[in-house]
């Protein structure tokens, strides 16, 4: 027994000490010489401590990935994958720098499995890998002057599934390549998916998103702001996207307008495309734009010659001039067959253009543009082109500027969500001409409509305006009627608040004959022997001294046998009393509870309207 107790403490006493090397050993680096190299626990850490970079694994510690997150978000948020087609097959991988000062991720027996490809005229012993705090890995030079320019390589020229402030998403239109986004293939699988995010450089530039080589969604065509099939209410408060389109390149980036923003935009396996704002308060991440955003930001969704507007039922519509290809199907919201024109154009006998306002823009990838052109200069261009179909600016900054042209179709058009371009669709001069005879017939409408509520305001307005000076009249005939021989005196009796006290025995409960919304009833007898009923206020009423007095005397001035007489009322600071007549034969609550009072006082009013209405017509 004993010899068991001393081997399972043996077992406990190595697992601690192999537990505590191993954590000894793990390391955190700023830089990554050539003398020096990274394993599965070692982190390379950025300078303000932003972004982190080291191993990491979904589960399985065999295959390894290196990769680049950040550092104070849980759960581990990745950004970046080194090795993404090729994990790990081992626990023992490690990143270093080799003799040519490439970066590169070995595998046991493997070998090299992964490297940056990064080429060095400087000497191999001054190279370094560091972090920045945008998320970018570098190779570079330690001796040089720490400017891009004089990076050796970047992770931010390799993108994945994730698009972060400062990279870009550059085409080259000499030589070709693309840098863009690649999804994942699911959740826990990094490597390349199906689906991209990129700058289509065929005809002007536009953002799209492909499965493949099929076209998901479009974010539009640069106008000098941003993409035109994208929604910036939200994004230009946090965010400020740059487009640099020269002879040799395109290229499309953003900054945050505040550093302290931890914001990305993540294309998933299914093609959607996420912009994510880390929110403190909550912590979580917070979609703050994505596409697609409705139905309508399927591709081509309506067909040729159509405009997408989900803001309407049935949402696709055909341009003006244009007419369903099968109607039956469009009719069963079939829309894929798109519309035909109606009148074929004729540019012999003179063609026209009808603007459409707030649109984002159609596919460009058969478009043609020239920068320096105005406007008017690309209306002109296009009326001598008989294939030409629309128009439009390709920056509409200042005014607007330069020219797109479209040829034959117009595809994948619709109304914008929030702040979308203008754009010139061609018409047959005859189709224009029936567009302007329905206008006019439309603006004729709307002036009757206009004219005729007009004359119906005008009458209602004399109408109100001679019965209430009737309403004057009948107020001034019915105080007239009731008031006393002193004009501008107080009509109501104040009576001193201890003679009521005295009258109610101190509003005794036997005294008290009932209790209301406005407060109870006392029974009172004065010192000459006339019985009095005191209404008791409640102190929650919000009614000043001034206007309870004035409502006291308007109410002294009504007389009329339906009424209980009013004698008076009291006032002491926060008490105020009203002093009836005692009506011996009824219930008092009859006459000064509830809806009762309220009604004999209406009653009365109709009453004495309806006596002196007859005077007055």
């Amino acid at each position: 027994m004993e010899n068991n107790n001393k081997g399972l403490m043996l077992m406990v006493f190595f697992f601690f000490f192999s537990s505590m090397l191993t954590f000894s050993t793990q390391k955190t680096f700023t830089t990554i010489a050539p003398n020096q190299f990274m394993q599965y626990g070692d982190t390379l850490v950025s300078a303000a401590e932003r972004y982190e970079a080291g191993f990491f694994n979904f589960g399985d510690s065999q295959r390894q990935y290196f990769g680049i997150w950040y550092k104070n978000i849980s759960p581990r948020t990745i950004v970046w994958v080194a090795n993404r087609n090729t994990p790990t097959q081992n626990s023992t991988a490690m990143l270093k720098v080799n003799d040519q000062g490439s970066l590169v991720i070995l595998d046991g027996s493997k070998g090299v499995i992964w490297n940056s490809n990064s080429s060095s005229t400087a000497t191999v012993k001054s190279v370094i890998v560091q972090l920045l705090d945008s998320g970018n890995l570098v190779v570079k030079d330690a001796n040089s002057s720490g400017k891009n320019e004089d990076l050796l390589w970047e992770s931010f020229d390799y993108p994945g599934n994730t698009f972060l402030a400062g990279m870009k998403l550059k085409s080259n239109l000499v030589t070709g390549p693309y840098r863009y986004l690649t999804s994942w293939r699911n959740p826990q699988d990094p490597a390349e998916g199906e689906c991209s995010y990129k700058i289509d450089t065929h005809g002007f530039p536009q953002l799209v998103t492909a499965k493949g080589a099929n076209v998901l969604y479009r974010g539009g065509s640069w106008n000098g702001f941003l993409f035109t099939g994208v929604s910036w209410l939200r994004l230009h408060r946090v965010l400020n996207f740059s487009v640099v389109v020269t002879d040799k390149e395109f290229s499309y980036q953003y900054e945050t307008l505040n550093s302290s923003i931890n914001t990305r935009l993540v294309l998933d396996p299914y093609g959607t495309s996420q912009r994510l704002q880390w929110s403190d308060r909550t912590q979580i991440w917070e979609a703050i734009y994505s596409l697609p955003a409705d139905q309508c930001d399927a591709y081509d969704l309506c067909g040729n010659n159509s405009n997408c507007n989900g803001d309407i039922f049935p949402i696709c519509e055909c341009l003006e001039g244009f007419m369903p290809k099968f109607q039956l199907e469009w009719d069963s919201s079939n829309w894929s067959g798109g519309c035909l024109r109606k009148t074929r154009l004729n540019c012999l006998h003179g063609d026209g253009f009808l603007p459409y306002t707030n649109m984002k823009l159609p596919d460009t990838s058969s478009s043609y543009y020239n920068k320096s052109l105005s406007l008017e200069e690309c209306k002109t261009m296009c009326l001598k082109n008989c294939t030409c179909t629309a128009y439009a600016n390709s920056d509409i900054k200042d005014g607007g500027s330069g020219c797109i042209l479209w040829f034959n179709n117009i595809v994948d058009m619709r109304k914008h969500q929030d702040q979308g371009q203008d754009i010139y669709i061609r018409m047959a001069s005859s189709e224009l001409d029936h567009k302007e005879n329905k206008r006019k017939l439309k603006l004729a409408g709307t002036l009757a409509g206009v004219i005729a509520f007009i004359i119906v305001l005008s009458v209602l307005v004399l109408i109100t305006s001679t019965y209430r000076k009737k309403l004057g009249y009948i107020k001034k005939l019915f105080l007239w009627k009731h008031k006393k021989e002193k004009e501008y005196g107080d009509f109501a009796t104040i009576f001193d608040f201890s003679t009521i006290t005295n009258a109610t025995n101190n509003f005794s409960i036997r005294n008290k004959l009932g209790e209301g919304g406005f407060g109870a009833v006392y029974k009172g007898v004065m010192v000459d022997g006339q019985e009095i009923a005191v209404k008791r206020l409640s102190k929650t009423s919000a009614q000043g001294t001034e206007e309870f007095k004035n409502e006291v005397n308007l109410m002294a001035t009504l007389q009329h046998r339906n009424l209980v007489k009013l004698l008076g009322c009291s006032i002491r600071q926060e008490e105020k009393l009203l002093i009836y007549e005692f009506m011996a034969n009824r219930s008092l609550d009859y006459f000064i509870f509830g809806l009762n009072f309220l009604t004999n006082e209406i009653n009365f009013f109709v009453y004495s309207c309806h006596n002196v209405v007859p005077m007055l017509t």
